[in-house]
Protein backbone atom coordinates (compact mmCIF):
# COMPACT_ATOMS: atom_id res chain seq x y z
CA UNK A 1 0.00 0.00 0.00
CA UNK A 2 1.27 3.20 -1.12
CA UNK A 3 2.02 6.26 1.64
CA UNK A 4 -0.50 8.62 2.25
CA UNK A 5 0.89 10.65 4.91
CA UNK A 6 4.86 12.25 5.43
CA UNK A 7 6.18 14.11 8.31
CA UNK A 8 7.70 17.47 7.69
CA UNK A 9 8.71 20.69 9.62
CA UNK A 10 6.20 23.47 8.96
CA UNK A 11 8.24 25.81 8.14
CA UNK A 12 11.92 27.15 8.63
CA UNK A 13 13.50 26.51 12.11
CA UNK A 14 16.66 26.94 13.90
CA UNK A 15 19.06 25.87 16.55
CA UNK A 16 22.60 26.47 18.10
CA UNK A 17 24.80 24.02 20.37
CA UNK A 18 28.16 25.45 21.79
CA UNK A 19 31.38 23.53 22.59
CA UNK A 20 34.95 24.98 23.57
CA UNK A 21 34.52 28.44 22.16
CA UNK A 22 32.79 26.77 18.23
CA UNK A 23 29.39 27.63 17.35
CA UNK A 24 27.10 25.50 15.69
CA UNK A 25 24.29 26.99 14.62
CA UNK A 26 21.77 25.00 13.05
CA UNK A 27 18.70 25.39 10.37
CA UNK A 28 15.95 23.88 8.86
CA UNK A 29 13.93 23.74 5.69
CA UNK A 30 11.09 22.51 4.71
CA UNK A 31 11.81 21.26 0.67
CA UNK A 32 10.38 19.54 -2.11
CA UNK A 33 12.86 19.11 -4.73
CA UNK A 34 17.22 18.80 -4.97
CA UNK A 35 16.76 21.91 -6.84
CA UNK A 36 15.11 23.97 -3.91
CA UNK A 37 18.04 22.53 -1.25
CA UNK A 38 20.70 24.03 -3.95
CA UNK A 39 18.93 27.17 -4.19
CA UNK A 40 19.01 27.62 -0.31
CA UNK A 41 22.81 26.01 -0.04
CA UNK A 42 24.12 28.53 -1.89
CA UNK A 43 22.24 31.53 0.11
CA UNK A 44 23.46 29.71 3.56
CA UNK A 45 27.03 29.93 1.44
CA UNK A 46 26.78 33.55 0.59
CA UNK A 47 25.18 34.85 3.95
CA UNK A 48 27.58 32.41 6.40
CA UNK A 49 30.79 33.35 4.06
CA UNK A 50 33.03 33.79 7.32
CA UNK A 51 31.96 30.30 8.95
CA UNK A 52 34.41 27.68 8.87
CA UNK A 53 32.24 24.58 7.86
CA UNK A 54 28.85 24.75 6.73
CA UNK A 55 27.57 20.90 6.52
CA UNK A 56 23.97 19.52 5.81
CA UNK A 57 21.90 16.53 5.23
CA UNK A 58 18.62 16.40 3.40
CA UNK A 59 15.93 13.78 2.69
CA UNK A 60 13.17 13.78 -0.26
CA UNK A 61 10.49 11.69 -1.02
CA UNK A 62 9.14 8.71 0.58
CA UNK A 63 9.34 5.05 -0.82
CA UNK A 64 12.43 5.70 -3.26
CA UNK A 65 13.71 9.16 -1.40
CA UNK A 66 16.71 11.10 -2.58
CA UNK A 67 19.39 11.85 0.62
CA UNK A 68 22.41 13.42 0.82
CA UNK A 69 24.80 13.95 3.26
CA UNK A 70 28.15 16.70 3.03
CA UNK A 71 30.12 17.27 5.75
CA UNK A 72 31.86 20.30 4.19
CA UNK A 73 35.61 19.93 5.45
CA UNK A 74 34.63 17.76 8.62
CA UNK A 75 36.78 14.69 9.02
CA UNK A 76 34.31 11.82 6.85
CA UNK A 77 31.41 11.06 8.52
CA UNK A 78 31.25 13.59 11.52
CA UNK A 79 29.00 16.42 10.51
CA UNK A 80 26.41 15.24 7.42
CA UNK A 81 25.65 11.57 9.16
CA UNK A 82 24.63 12.37 12.10
CA UNK A 83 22.51 15.91 10.95
CA UNK A 84 20.86 13.34 8.75
CA UNK A 85 20.38 10.49 11.94
CA UNK A 86 18.30 13.20 13.33
CA UNK A 87 16.25 13.48 10.30
CA UNK A 88 15.80 10.10 10.27
CA UNK A 89 15.17 9.25 13.99
CA UNK A 90 12.28 11.84 13.91
CA UNK A 91 11.15 9.94 10.82
CA UNK A 92 11.17 13.33 8.62
CA UNK A 93 10.90 13.72 5.19
CA UNK A 94 11.20 16.68 2.53
CA UNK A 95 13.14 18.53 4.89
CA UNK A 96 17.03 20.15 4.85
CA UNK A 97 19.12 20.33 7.72
CA UNK A 98 22.05 23.12 7.52
CA UNK A 99 24.39 23.33 10.28
CA UNK A 100 26.96 26.07 10.50
CA UNK A 101 30.50 26.37 12.32
CA UNK A 102 32.04 29.10 13.66
CA UNK A 103 35.67 27.61 14.79
CA UNK A 104 36.67 28.48 18.46
CA UNK A 105 40.12 27.31 18.22
CA UNK A 106 40.22 24.40 20.14
CA UNK A 107 39.67 20.76 18.17
CA UNK A 108 36.90 18.47 19.71
CA UNK A 109 38.15 15.15 18.34
CA UNK A 110 35.69 13.07 15.71
CA UNK A 111 33.43 12.40 19.26
CA UNK A 112 32.93 16.13 20.04
CA UNK A 113 32.32 16.84 16.44
CA UNK A 114 29.55 13.91 16.28
CA UNK A 115 28.01 14.89 19.17
CA UNK A 116 28.35 18.62 18.03
CA UNK A 117 26.62 18.63 14.91
CA UNK A 118 24.05 15.84 16.25
CA UNK A 119 22.89 18.09 19.35
CA UNK A 120 22.58 21.35 16.85
CA UNK A 121 19.97 19.44 14.65
CA UNK A 122 18.39 18.42 17.61
CA UNK A 123 18.12 21.71 19.29
CA UNK A 124 16.92 22.66 16.25
CA UNK A 125 14.00 20.18 15.90
CA UNK A 126 13.02 20.67 18.99
CA UNK A 127 12.53 24.25 18.34
CA UNK A 128 10.69 23.24 15.09
CA UNK A 129 6.83 22.32 14.49
CA UNK A 130 6.59 19.23 12.89
CA UNK A 131 3.43 18.57 10.70
CA UNK A 132 2.22 16.06 9.11
CA UNK A 133 1.27 15.90 5.31
CA UNK A 134 -1.26 14.25 2.84
CA UNK A 135 0.35 12.43 -0.25
CA UNK A 136 -1.77 14.18 -3.35
CA UNK A 137 -1.47 14.02 -6.90
CA UNK A 138 -3.00 16.12 -9.21
CA UNK A 139 -5.43 14.63 -11.95
CA UNK A 140 -7.26 15.86 -15.06
CA UNK A 141 -10.71 14.30 -15.13
CA UNK A 142 -12.27 14.93 -18.96
CA UNK A 143 -15.44 13.88 -19.95
CA UNK A 144 -18.04 14.37 -22.49
CA UNK A 145 -21.00 16.53 -20.75
CA UNK A 146 -23.65 13.32 -20.89
CA UNK A 147 -21.69 12.22 -17.77
CA UNK A 148 -21.21 14.76 -15.98
CA UNK A 149 -23.37 13.85 -12.98
CA UNK A 150 -21.76 10.27 -12.69
CA UNK A 151 -18.43 12.07 -12.41
CA UNK A 152 -19.41 14.86 -9.86
CA UNK A 153 -21.92 12.04 -7.89
CA UNK A 154 -17.84 10.43 -7.14
CA UNK A 155 -15.95 13.27 -6.71
CA UNK A 156 -18.76 14.65 -3.92
CA UNK A 157 -18.98 11.46 -2.30
CA UNK A 158 -14.77 11.35 -2.38
CA UNK A 159 -14.70 15.00 -1.02
CA UNK A 160 -12.34 16.08 -3.88
CA UNK A 161 -12.15 19.17 -4.44
CA UNK A 162 -12.03 21.21 -7.91
CA UNK A 163 -8.66 23.51 -8.35
CA UNK A 164 -10.14 23.70 -12.20
CA UNK A 165 -12.86 23.05 -14.34
CA UNK A 166 -14.24 23.45 -17.86
CA UNK A 167 -17.51 22.99 -18.47
CA UNK A 168 -19.13 22.39 -22.08
CA UNK A 169 -19.90 19.87 -24.86
CA UNK A 170 -16.35 18.59 -23.45
CA UNK A 171 -15.97 18.97 -20.20
CA UNK A 172 -12.48 18.83 -17.63
CA UNK A 173 -12.27 19.04 -14.09
CA UNK A 174 -8.72 19.38 -12.46
CA UNK A 175 -8.57 17.50 -8.67
CA UNK A 176 -6.34 15.93 -6.36
CA UNK A 177 -6.42 12.24 -5.14
CA UNK A 178 -4.98 10.61 -2.09
CA UNK A 179 -2.24 8.47 -3.55
CA UNK A 180 -3.57 5.41 -1.30
CA UNK A 181 -6.63 5.97 -3.08
CA UNK A 182 -6.06 6.97 -6.41
CA UNK A 183 -6.02 3.76 -7.72
CA UNK A 184 -9.51 3.05 -7.03
CA UNK A 185 -11.05 6.15 -7.56
CA UNK A 186 -9.42 6.15 -11.17
CA UNK A 187 -10.74 2.86 -12.05
CA UNK A 188 -14.57 4.05 -10.76
CA UNK A 189 -13.99 7.04 -13.40
CA UNK A 190 -12.76 5.25 -16.36
CA UNK A 191 -15.74 2.90 -15.88
CA UNK A 192 -18.20 5.70 -16.76
CA UNK A 193 -18.38 5.96 -20.76
CA UNK A 194 -16.60 8.49 -21.95
CA UNK A 195 -13.98 9.82 -18.86
CA UNK A 196 -10.37 10.08 -19.39
CA UNK A 197 -8.09 10.70 -16.33
CA UNK A 198 -4.60 11.75 -16.56
CA UNK A 199 -1.79 12.66 -14.15
CA UNK A 200 -1.06 17.00 -14.10
CA UNK A 201 2.10 18.54 -13.09
CA UNK A 202 1.81 20.88 -10.41
CA UNK A 203 3.67 23.59 -12.45
CA UNK A 204 1.53 23.69 -15.30
CA UNK A 205 -1.69 25.25 -12.53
Amino acid sequence: MPYDTFKTIDATAEGIYKDKGSKFLAFGYPVSSEEETKKILAEIKKKYHDARHRCYAYRIGLINDISRMNDDGEPPNTAGKPIYGQIVSNDLTNILVVVVRYFGGTLLGKGGLIKAYKSAAANMLSNARIATRTVERLYKIEFEYSAMNEVLKILDREKLKQADNKFGLHCSIITRIKANKEKDIISRLERISSVKVSAVDDNTL
